[in-house]
């Protein structure tokens, strides 16, 4: 009699429904990517500027900054407790050192390949000579030196925080910030130290996992309104730059993008392939985390997607996934760390006419290996670029000259940030035997969320009889996946 009643009601549904596909995530931001072209478009030829926003401009702006505020805000609890959780999972994992040093290792690797990629095309493409660019540009506010990022490992306080006060027609402002590299010093620390005091920590530890797991519920619930954030970035973005900002920065940006696809579509596919996996299920695994960090400019704020589709899409075991990629997610910049210092550090000897001999094109690539880090997950590479520039004692005034198209390079720099979080973890878990290759092969839905949709309590006791008993188990609910994910 239930199995009648449970059978017979779906079936008495009628009315319009959408196809499977316009319910994925990948529909849902492309859907999103284009009707904020269109919004953006409207509201820039209706009048809208940076300065004197429009409604629709207005509107697509607060729409746009209030999402990344709300990704911003997850990052500081997130690393601490992600990268504590990590270093714990590693008691589960076999041949723990070995994996740490093969994931540095290909962390380096990728990120060599990347910056001769990116030195290679700005040898080629010129991208700074004839720019007919007048003036010079104006030095940037926050600049990286390599002495600035070593005391800059040495936390001032617990939680990394820090303050700066600017006056504006005699009206004092504080801002308050996070340093996010100190703040993985601390998590690397306190893991360490967890791990060192054993048995006693393990209070700790569950209350981190737990910890985690809420974190991670919140981050999902603001993942999965990515698409009305991405109408916001998107036409914010096409109102207040367009093409016009682009301008005679053209070459410059053709030649970022086209190192980026390079690496995204060339490299990546053939170390996946070298290593015999199937291209064709790299991409459809990783792709959901590649959209929003083209959208959210963020690679710790697509952290837990990363994290997902690399367990979960991709077959890399969770004890190791859960340490790698959330390392990535702030040493692992091909995007921000690699071609784009390459190509900039390049653009400007060029504008200003120096030039570069062999010594300081090793130096650009020596900078790029070693000062990933200096990005820390966050829209950091005009520091890396500083950072570059001041190894190579080239005038900084030049990083003024590219600041106004950054936010429309920075959406392709971190695709390929993310795209590369995910790809070395497959590759060293490939490597080292313990690759689930028949999930990494299954077929895909195109949904990350297609195994977290949330049940009440109501409908799982109504439909107790319909279903096996270990559907109803706690450890099956969405609640038991989150903290066992935290817990790996």
């Amino acid at each position: 009699m239930t199995t009648q009643t449970s059978t017979s009601a779906p079936a008495g549904k009628t009315g319009f429904q959408l196809p499977k596909w316009a319910g994925s995530f990948g529909f849902q931001i492309i859907a999103a990517l284009i009707v904020g072209l269109g919004l953006g478009l409207l509201a820039k030829y209706t009048g809208s500027t940076k300065a004197s926003p429009n409604a629709l401009g207005a509107t697509l702006q607060t729409i746009g900054s209030s999402y990344v505020s709300l990704l911003q805000t997850a990052v500081v609890p997130l690393i601490f407790t992600a990268v504590v959780s990590s270093i714990s999972n590693l008691r589960a994992v076999s041949n723990a050192a070995r994996l740490a040093w093969n994931t540095l290792l290909w962390f380096a690797i990728t990120a060599l390949i990347s910056v001769l990629i990116g030195i290679g095309l700005g040898v080629f493409l010129q991208p700074g000579a004839n720019t007919g660019i007048t003036g010079q540009g104006e030095a940037p506010s926050k600049v990286g030196s390599w002495w600035a990022f070593l005391t800059g490992l040495f936390p001032k306080n617990f939680l990394g925080l820090g303050a700066s006060t600017t006056v504006t027609e005699g009206v004092a402002t504080t801002s308050v910030s996070f340093n996010v590299l100190q703040i993985l010093v601390i998590a690397v620390a306190v893991g360490i130290a967890a791990l060192k005091v054993g048995k006693a920590a393990e209070p700790f530890l569950n209350l981190n996992a737990s910890a985690l797991a809420v974190i991670q519920k919140v981050l999902w619930w603001i993942i999965r309104i990515a698409p009305i954030g991405t109408v916001g970035l998107i036409g914010n973005a096409v109102a207040i730059y367009g093409w016009d900002t682009i301008g005679s920065l053209g070459k410059f940006t053709f030649a970022i993008y086209v190192g980026l696809a390079l690496v995204l579509f060339v490299v990546y596919p053939v170390l996946v392939r070298t290593h015999g996996l199937s291209v064709k299920q790299y991409f459809s695994g990783v792709w959901p985390a590649v959209q929003l960090a083209f959208v959210s400019r963020s690679s710790v704020g697509t952290l837990p997607l990363t994290q997902r589709v690399t367990e979960r899409s991709l077959g890399v075991p969770r004890g190791y996934a859960s340490f790698a990629v959330p390392l990535g997610a702030t040493t692992k910049m091909d995007g921000c760390a690699a071609i784009y210092p390459a190509i900039s550090a390049i653009f400007v000897a060029q504008f200003f006419g120096i030039q570069l001999d062999f010594t300081q094109y090793l130096l650009i690539a020596l900078v790029s290996v070693l000062g990933s880090a200096a990005t820390a997950g966050t829209t950091g590479a005009v520091v890396m670029l500083t950072l570059t520039l001041s190894t190579l004692g080239l005038p900084l005034a030049g990083v003024g000259l590219l600041l106004a198209i950054d936010p429309i390079l920075d959406m392709g720099r971190t695709a390929v940030n993310v795209a590369g979080q995910a790809l070395v973890p497959t590759i060293v878990a490939k490597r080292q035997g313990i690759l689930d290759e028949s999930l990494y092969n299954a077929p895909r839905t195109g949904d990350p969320f297609s195994d977290d949709v949330d049940n009440t309590v109501d409908n799982t006791v109504d439909d107790a009889a319909d279903v096996a008993p270990s559907a109803v188990a706690p450890a099956a609910s969405p609640e038991g996946r989150e903290l066992a994910d935290a817990k790996a």
